[in-house]
Parts: C-alpha cells; structure tokens; sequence
C-alpha cells in the first residue's frame, strides 16, 4: 500500500501542472484507487469561470475514465498559507458519490506535513440519490 506521505508529495508535485492565470492560486491532488493505482490532477481555470475544474474532480476524473470506482485516499495540495487546503463544495459533493465516510482527505501543506481528515468531517448530511 503507499503510505501517505507518498500521496502528499504527489499532490504537490502536481500542482506544477495548474493552469491558473486568473487566480494564481495552484492546487494538486492525488487519490489512491483501491487496487494501489494513483491518478494525479490539478486545477485547470477557464476565463469562463464556470468551466474551471479542480485538481481533486480532474485526478478523480482520470481515474474514473479508467475504470476505477473504489478509492481509499485523496491527498490536496495548495500553497494555502498558514492554513491547510479543504476542498470546495462541489469537490465535496463528487467525491460522496466514491468515497467512504471514512475515506482519509490529506489536508497538505508539504509531504512533511499533512493533515488527515475523514471525508464525513468535512461533508457532514451529505446529499446523495437513492440509485
């Protein structure tokens, strides 16, 4: 299994990939597929702000594509400061329709240092459909 300070150092080294004229603010994630495979991604700005994606929705989007339902951690890296990453709603709201209650969220500052959070902590009275 990759150990978690592995995931963190992938999510930052994703964020060397962002595409963030408008913001400057760059982020990149790494999730862990149930079967060990990781995807990486980071967020991607559109001057029609609506069509931006982020870095978590683009590595899980990789990994979906590829056929992967099941994922067992996501690592979120950003240069955020004093403060650690937590990601956006609507990163939230896709990653309940995969991830666990229990799903660990890396909150990353660096590889040295990370935050774990389960994923219920950060989305509590998730929304979901009866499928």
């Amino acid at each position: 299994m990759t150990d978690l300070k592995t995931l963190a150092s992938l999510a930052v080294e994703a964020r060397k990939n962002a595409y963030v004229p408008y913001s400057h603010f760059t982020v990149g994630a790494a999730v862990l597929c149930s079967d060990g495979t990781i995807y990486t991604g980071c967020n991607i700005e559109n001057s029609s702000f609506g069509a931006t994606i982020c870095a978590e929705r683009v590595a899980m989007t990789k990994a979906i594509s590829d056929g992967h339902l099941k994922f067992d951690a996501i690592a979120i890296a950003a240069d955020n400061g004093d403060d650690y990453i937590v990601p956006c709603g609507i990163c939230r709201q896709f990653m309940s329709e995969f991830f666990s209650p229990q799903t660990p969220v890396l909150q990353v500052k660096s590889a040295e240092d990370f935050l774990v959070t389960p994923f219920e902590n950060l989305f509590p009275g998730v929304f979901v459909l009866k499928k």
